[in-house]
């Protein structure tokens, strides 16, 4: 039983993946504070996506709100 529960959690996705599909589908670099870095399309709405750039994995909750915020669907994601 206790495996299944392992199974069933979805992998982080990786920085460098999640960069690549933001650029490709328009986001552009604004800015970095720290370790947060700002990436913006224009359009109607302006879409900000925030991404913390000192990990080399996104945790899944992470990027669940990064796709929220982003406008694209996870499937582009994977």
């Amino acid at each position: 039983m206790l495996s299944q529960v392992f199974w069933s959690v979805p992998k982080p996705i990786k920085l460098k993946i999640l960069l690549t599909i933001l650029l490709a589908h328009g986001f552009l670099f604004v800015s970095q504070n720290g370790s947060h870095a700002k990436f913006r399309k224009s359009g109607n709405p302006v879409r900000t996506v925030i991404i913390k750039m000192s990990e080399k994995e996104i945790p899944y909750g992470t990027f669940k709100s990064i796709v929220a915020m982003s406008g694209l669907h996870e499937e582009v994601f994977r």
